[in-house]
């Protein structure tokens, strides 16, 4: 049976409205959103994510990063109330706490279902790959508060989808299936919502028989390139590449493509 560990750090005696485990076996951590019924995500917690995605890309038990929400929704966004409680400095820390899983070095996957709004949606754009099902919608409704996303929900979004569908989602909160998602790019997949942990679990499995120096290697050189000039972004993946081919886990990779067996890649 894998062995599931309960996440601990110093820093974080209890966790708000969410939980964190290990699978050593699987070398997997499962992030939880877990405020039923629809996770509602408070200020503190983004705090608390943050250190969360810190302090797992420093685990060596850990290569793959999965948030989801538990139930029926992965989460319907913020905690309202406490937009008004906040002081404007921590409020101007949002964004950044909510992109820590964009600058945490290890692939880091969202499971979306049912409804996926706000802070829900903006923590996800943050992640490398989103699965979606027929049930996820998502939406970014600040309008409907006199507000505007404030966790780099508008931006990622506009790279994803152009800024024609991002001014229809944010100007109007248009709800966006999951199926829509899928078709615009901002979903990497859709499955049937029955089979969104049977995908979840392929994806970490597929995603562990890579090696981890090229996945970080690759992960970096795609969020720093994301809004560099094409030739820039061609000279940085030169030397990303350059330095790869002096890798231990490039010579195996090349021994065992010629020896027709799998490689194990050791991440150096």
């Amino acid at each position: 049976m894998p062995e599931h560990v309960t996440f601990q750090d110093p820093r974080l005696p209890e966790l708000d409205g969410f939980t964190v485990t290990i699978d050593t076996e699987r070398q997997r951590a499962d992030i939880t959103l877990d405020r039923p019924p629809y996770n509602i995500v408070s200020m503190l917690a983004r705090d608390q994510l943050r250190l969360v995605f810190e302090a797992l890309d420093e685990d060596d038990r850990v290569r793959i990063i999965v948030v989801a929400g538990k139930g029926e929704h992965f989460s319907s966004g913020g905690n309202i109330k406490g937009f008004l409680e906040a002081s404007p400095e921590h409020v101007s820390h949002l964004a950044w706490n909510i992109a820590a899983p964009a600058r945490c070095s290890k692939p880091v996957i969202a499971a979306n279902r049912g409804f996926c709004f706000g802070v829900g949606f903006e923590l996800s754009l943050a992640c490398d790959f989103r699965i979606a099902t027929e049930t996820t919608r998502y939406a970014l409704p600040e309008q409907k508060l006199g507000q505007i996303p404030g966790s780099g929900g508008s931006a990622r979004l506009q790279k994803m989808v152009g800024v024609t569908r991002t001014k229809n989602i944010v100007m109007r909160s248009k709800r966006v299936t999951g199926q829509e998602a899928y078709d615009w790019g901002i979903a990497s997949e859709i499955v049937a919502d029955a089979d969104l942990e049977k995908a979840v679990d392929a994806l970490v499995e597929e995603l562990i028989g890579f090696s981890p120096l090229a996945q970080r290697t690759a992960k970096k050189l795609l969020n720093d390139t994301d809004d560099a000039p094409l030739s820039t972004a061609i000279e940085l993946e030169g030397h990303c590449y350059s330095r790869l081919r002096t890798s231990e886990d490039f010579r195996e990779g090349v021994l065992a493509f010629h020896e027709k067996r799998a490689p194990a890649f050791v991440g150096r």
